[in-house]
Order: C-alpha cells, then structure tokens, then sequence
C-alpha cells in the first residue's frame, strides 16, 4: 500500500462531529421525568472549570464559553497531546463514581 505523496490531506473535507460539553450529572429516572420549566439540574462541573471539546466523542481540547457577535462561542485553552499539556485521558471527562466510560 502506497501513500499519496500528499499525504493525508484529503481527509480534511472529512465532516465530524464537535460537541462542547458543559457538565454531567446522575440522576435517578423518577427526577428526570419530574423535570419541567424552571426546573434546575445542578452538573458537577464548576463554573471556573474549562469545557470539555469532543470531536466524534473522542477529546480533542478544553476551552472555554466566549460571546461573539450575540452568539455563544468557545475560546480553545487547551490542545490534547501538545507538551507542557495534561495527556490525552487527561481530557477525559470525569464520570460520577461507579459510573464507567464506554469503549
């Protein structure tokens, strides 16, 4: 198998998926279908804390909430796997205890 001698930049038109996440929680199933307007669900991010950057899932960075032009947007602090950075599962979400990540 030979690679094309531009290498792989034709993966870059490649669309995927960029989620920030903000924060988890656990809850039991009853709380959930109580929920309604004006109804609060506390995460167990703080509001100091950077915001996980997930491209398909994986984490890619951390950055955090800005406004540009009325629309919220996110100002990337942190790469995944750049020296002087935490490691890549450093950027990993921390899930409530007895909870497992997905493989």
């Amino acid at each position: 198998m030979s690679i094309h001698p531009r290498g792989l930049d034709f993966l870059r038109d490649v669309d995927v998926r960029l989620t920030v996440e903000l924060g988890r929680t656990q809850m039991k199933l009853k709380e959930v279908l109580s929920l309604g307007p004006e109804s609060l669900v506390v995460l167990e991010r703080m509001t100091d804390e950077l915001l996980d950057v997930l491209v398909n899932g994986k984490p890619i960075a951390r950055g955090e909430v800005v406004s540009h032009n009325g629309r919220f947007g996110l100002r990337i602090v942190e790469i995944a796997g750049l020296e002087g950075q935490p490691p890549d599962d450093a950027l990993s979400p921390a899930l409530p205890d007895g909870e497992e990540g997905q493989s």
